[in-house]
């Protein structure tokens, strides 16, 4: 995928738009007073194929900013934080390999609302920049509720056990769409998603080995320690062990210190 990118980039990097989600933000923020000064206004932006094959072929993109909340609160957190993790995004991949990135998300999301006809927001698209960046900085801290530091890879395996749910419990549109939308996650963290996991099996084959072994040496060590090697008499073999009286003779005719009973060191 890199190597795809990086011939890309080369070649059509100039048309790269910066600060994307700078765009995308301020959108949605219009959307959101729109909609307050006339409600249901976020219904007409809904990419909704039905009423683009009537002519209304704004849909095509204006779902890219619908805001998901209707509370100001909350919708100035979801702002606040899309574009925080876009500008991270950007700083860390680059303006093309994010515009690539959101593109992929959205031609994905624009072909489940063909296949499934039911209209579509942007929540899964953003999802997806979300579990990137999770995915990128897994140690960064988040506050959560302004109180609770949280480390952001915790907060993307919710979110992915939530869409995971979803698509059990929803409908087939909605599955649809979140497949779609996270088509871009796994072509970009796909290979690295499997290499993490071959990498979680050779470090658990090893520790599962260096325990047997450890064990083994235990079980060795317990042994010997259990079994002393008994001494043994060199010319009748009697073991001390038995309660033979076992001596080390070293005189000129042994040679090398050698070891007897009483009887043989005597008569030897």
């Amino acid at each position: 995928m890199e190597s795809v990118l990086s011939r890309l980039e080369r070649r059509f990097g100039r048309f790269a738009i910066t600060n994307l989600t700078t765009y995308i933000v301020v959108g949605m923020a219009l959307t959101f007073v729109l909609g307050v000064v006339k409600p249901g206004f976020a219904s007409v932006m809904q990419l909704d194929f039905a009423a683009v094959r009537a002519g209304q072929v704004w849909r095509l993109v204006s779902y890219l900013f619908i805001p998901r909340d209707s509370s100001i609160i909350w919708v100035v957190f979801q702002l606040s934080f899309t574009w925080f993790i876009g500008r991270s995004l950007e700083a860390e991949w680059g303006a093309f390999k994010l515009n690539i990135f959101y593109l992929i998300g959205m031609l994905g999301t624009t072909l489940a609302a063909f296949v499934s006809g039911e209209p579509v927001a942007n929540f899964y698209l953003n999802t997806s920049l979300f579990l990137a960046f999770a995915t990128l900085f897994p140690d960064q801290k988040l506050t959560l509720y302004l109180i609770i530091p949280v480390k952001v890879k915790w907060l993307g395996f919710l979110s992915a056990g939530l869409l995971a749910v979803e698509a059990v419990l929803g409908t087939w549109g909605q599955r649809a769409a979140i497949l779609a939308a996270m088509a871009n996650y796994l072509l970009f963290f796909g290979p690295h998603l499997v290499g993490l996991a071959r990498a979680r099996q050779r470090v658990a084959g090893q520790a599962g080995r260096m325990a047997a072994m450890n064990e083994g040496r235990s079980s060795g060590a317990s042994k010997t320690a259990e079994k002393p090697v008994s001494r043994a008499c060199s010319a009748c073999g009697a073991l001390e062990s038995d309660g033979a009286d076992i001596r080390v003779c070293s005189c000129e005719k042994c040679g090398i210190p050698t070891l007897f009973c009483v009887e043989h060191a005597r008569s030897h």
